[in-house]
């Protein structure tokens, strides 16, 4: 952050950091290892694309993609409309996925519109995701470019209320989506391309505001339970200035910079913070372990 805080605008708008930079301390052993274990990653992260959600999320029904019907982890929405308490129809449906759809080309820009005009809508199925996401709905969408093997997936995300507006006012956007879609382009250097929003009016008549973007675009993660020192260092680094970067773009660097001093007292309250922070998450887990186990929480296993 004191880094950021001496540098022009352009320079902080500008500035990129990779494994290549956090790894030029280490010594040529522990780069090795590094590299070794990066390279995995990044390969691993390009499998995951469209052709490979194509094949995991999508059957041939009629010689037309169509996604599989795995409840409670995908459920199409053709099920969902039919369903006898969904309070829709096949028809109430298409059109509501229509004019969802129109809304979220006009938040584009004009090429990326363009871009994605060149797919044609096929379905779309209600989508579990990860724990960050839990009790917001989220939605995946299946297009089709040139022929069957051009397939777009785009995830459409449940986008509520930021949990500061509480304490710092209510937000300069009107649409939660919105406010979503420009923090990810003002903090990140490179964002998803078909990044946008929406407001739908649901089956229950309220209205709510998503997010939309692709699904499984050369996304990676690491396995921090099986990383060394080295490499954990690298990737702390790597964590550290991105994180700072975002601030550095979104807010004051040189008040944040002021904040944080030139000793080590904010570095230790954030690990202390984040011990105490895994301690209750274990308790959190051990206690839902509890209720699972005693039936006061019904729980499904080995999705």
């Amino acid at each position: 952050m004191a880094s950021f805080a001496g540098m022009g605008n352009l320079d902080v708008w500008n500035a990129h950091y990779g494994v290549e930079d956090a790894s030029a301390q280490l010594s040529a052993a522990q780069r090795a290892r590094v590299s070794k274990a990066s390279g995995k990653l990044f390969a691993k992260a390009r499998t995951k694309d469209h052709l490979r959600a194509f094949s995991k999320l999508t059957e041939t029904v009629d010689g037309e993609p169509r996604f599989l019907s795995d409840p409670p982890l995908l459920v199409p929405a053709r099920e969902l409309a039919t369903a006898e308490d969904s309070g829709a129809d096949l028809e109430a449906l298409q059109q509501t996925i229509e004019k969802a759809l129109r809304s979220y080309r006009t938040t584009l820009s004009s090429e990326r519109r363009r871009l994605l005009e060149d797919y044609r809508f096929i379905e779309l199925a209600l989508k579990v995701v990860g724990v960050g996401s839990v009790g917001t709905r989220a939605w995946v969408a299946l297009f089709l470019g040139r022929d069957g093997n051009d397939p777009l997936f785009l995830q459409i995300k449940e986008a509520g209320a930021s949990v500061l507006e509480g304490f710092a006012g209510r937000s300069e956007y009107t649409n939660a989506g919105h406010r979503v879609v420009a923090g990810q382009k003002l903090m990140q250097t490179s964002s998803d391309s078909l990044l946008g929003w929406q407001r739908v009016l649901g089956f229950d008549g309220q209205l709510r505001d998503f997010y939309v973007r692709q699904l499984h675009d050369w996304k990676g993660s690491v396995e921090i339970e099986q990383m060394v020192p080295a490499g954990m260092t690298v990737y702390a680094r790597l964590c550290g200035w991105t994180l700072a970067k975002a601030h550095a773009r979104s807010g004051d660097r040189i008040a944040i910079a002021a904040y944080l001093g030139a000793g080590d007292t904010f570095d230790r309250a954030i690990a202390e913070f984040s011990k105490a922070y895994a301690d209750l998450n274990d308790k959190d887990y051990a206690a839902l372990q509890a209720a699972a186990a005693s039936g006061r929480v019904e729980v499904l296993s080995g999705l």
